[in-house]
């Protein structure tokens, strides 16, 4: 027993140096894994400038999308009127803007011509005028509902809008009286011209050029069928079929 003593003294040794060295093993893993994946691992400080760098390009690009979409905006709204801009009118719009002035003119010529006044034509006149001033007011509406136009569908703009309307329809209302429907129409036109040219936002320089020339064609046929109903004798529209 004195003798095998030392050998299972030894082979007791062993056996616990054994589990020793894999607990060293394991630490030494251990100890190595955080500063492996630490090192395979960006820093925190320098995942965020990846993601600042990355995320400041596509930032500045919708800023400078913003600003650009502002700027248009703002020259678009602030283009000045010039009656130069009217041969940069698209034809279709010249020859039927244009041509929409023949019933305007038609009723003080022919009362110009045969030297009389005629209640009928003139009424017809101002029915017309109204529906024109009606028609300037949807047509700022229309204007205000796309996506992207300069003129904002809100208050002011749609507000805006209606008034023509609701004047024209108190000038259908003055049936009896022929000047008081031709002053309401003059004032819708007037007042529609107004919002396209300084209140309201923003049609093309060309559109403000020709809806000038129109309004004031169309004030002046006005104007000159009311000075006819004062100097000239008023008759019935039978009477010229006779």
């Amino acid at each position: 027993m004195s003798y095998m003593s030392p050998v299972w003294r030894c082979c007791l040794q062993q056996m616990t140096r054994a589990p020793n060295c894999f607990i060293k093993v394991q630490q030494r893993l251990n100890s190595q894994g955080p500063s492996s994946s630490l090192l395979s691992r960006p820093p925190p400080t320098s995942r965020l400038q990846t993601l600042r760098t990355a995320s400041w390009p596509a930032s500045r690009l919708c800023h400078n999308q913003h600003n650009t979409s502002k700027e248009g905006d703002r020259k678009h709204t602030q283009e000045g009127f010039r009656m130069s801009a009217l041969v940069q009118a698209p034809k279709p719009a010249l020859y039927l803007g244009f041509s929409g002035l023949i019933p305007f003119l038609s009723a003080p010529l022919l009362m110009a011509v045969t030297q009389s006044f005629y209640p009928d034509v003139a009424f017809a006149q101002v029915v017309y005028g109204a529906s024109i001033v009606s028609f300037l007011g949807g047509a700022r509406w229309g204007f205000a509902l796309p996506d992207g136009s300069p003129a904002k569908p809100d208050w002011m703009n749609l507000g805006n809008s209606v008034v023509p309307s609701l004047l024209a329809w108190l000038a259908l209302l003055c049936r009896d009286n022929v000047a008081e429907g031709a002053f309401v129409v003059i004032m819708g036109l007037g007042l529609s011209l107004h919002y396209d040219l300084t209140l309201l936002p923003g049609y093309p320089a060309w559109f403000k050029a020709m809806r000038t020339v129109l309004t004031l064609v169309a004030t002046f046929s006005l104007v000159a069928t009311l000075a006819l109903k004062k100097f000239c004798p008023e008759k019935q529209i039978k009477e010229l079929q006779k």
